[in-house]
């Protein structure tokens, strides 16, 4: 139990310089954005921010999580894909339909990433090998299933996107940061989340120290297709349809906000409120190109330059410590 007490040790002495290096880089974002625009720092456009970073911090949970193990999840973008059309395909408008569909959408991602964990452990192929595999057999599915928007759903299905709470605050935005504030909790004060990091650190002597590292991979796995499901769910509630390439940009984009806020790729170390501020900077970064009128297409190459920046600090940041 001392070498995981070691291990949460470590998690906090870089958790703490990978926020303070997120943080800065929010600071900077913002002040340039107030020279870009006076509508920048507006209310209105800081709540917009906050809004439309939902989709990506639910997807990037579960991307936290398994690469804290020293895995990774490629297969969330063809989950999120199919799952929008089966939640909008299914219900059809419907609203008594509302609730098994989601409810069995949900069950169904947990169950995909129970595979992926599973197939994991038993065959020992890398994560993303098997995570690639599983994501192009899903997208394949989503595209038998429709090769284009599918369904309807009901008029109030959009409160999980546009409902909103007092201030202003959106619903789906502030149930991300719930779920983000208790899996933090979850992975510092409990003995599962100290056995993520154990096994993320070293998975050879977590086997030799009799942790449960089946139960620990598989479990990660199973929540980051959860997490990718509800996404799903949460798109098909923004834009009222789902789509067979919904998912599609996901997959990066998901690992962004794990690898910018100081999750080590290689596992161990790192945390899920990192993430979600590299989430809110990712957002930022994304709100300020829009404000240049930047096209999406850059957005995009921004994100990837922003990987590989970011991966080469804390890399380099690894080596020093």
């Amino acid at each position: 139990m001392s070498a995981i007490a070691s291990t949460t040790s470590r998690f906090f002495s870089g958790s703490r310089a990978g926020l303070a290096v997120v943080v800065g880089l929010l600071v900077l974002l913002f002040l340039i954005g107030l020279t870009v625009s006076d509508r920048f720092a507006t209310s209105n456009n800081i709540l917009n921010i906050y809004e439309q970073s939902t989709g990506l911090a639910l997807v990037s949970l579960g991307q936290t999580l398994t690469v804290l193990t020293g895995g990774i999840d490629l297969s969330v973008g063809s989950i999120i894909s199919l799952s929008s059309m089966l939640t909008s395909g299914l219900i059809n408008g419907d609203p008594n339909m509302v609730i098994p569909v989601v409810a069995g959408v949900l069950v169904l991602g947990a169950v995909i990433g129970a595979v992926n964990g599973g197939v994991i452990v038993l065959t020992g192929v890398h994560p993303l090998i098997v995570t690639l595999g599983t994501g192009a057999v899903l997208q394949g599915i989503a595209l038998l299933y429709g090769l284009g928007p599918i369904g309807k759903v009901p008029l109030n299905f959009d409160y999980f996107a546009y409902g909103r709470l007092a201030g202003g605050l959106s619903v789906g935005a502030t149930f991300v940061l719930f779920l983000f504030i208790v899996t933090a909790l979850l992975l510092r004060n409990t003995r599962s989340g100290r056995y993520v990091y154990a096994v993320g650190d070293d998975p050879h002597a977590s086997v030799l120290m009799g942790l449960p590292k089946t139960g620990v991979i598989i479990g990660v796995y199973t929540l980051s297709g959860l997490f990718a499901a509800l996404t799903a769910v949460y798109l098909v509630s923004r834009f009222g349809v789902g789509q067979p390439y919904t998912g599609a940009n996901y997959t990066l984009a998901s690992i962004t906000p794990v690898v910018v806020g100081g999750t080590m790729l290689a596992g161990g170390r790192g945390g899920v409120m990192g993430t979600l501020l590299g989430v809110y900077l990712v957002s930022l970064l994304n709100n300020l190109l829009n404000f240049l009128d930047v096209s999406t297409h850059y957005q995009l190459v921004a994100q990837g330059l922003v990987i590989i920046a970011a991966v080469s600090v804390y890399v380099e940041k690894r080596r020093v410590a």
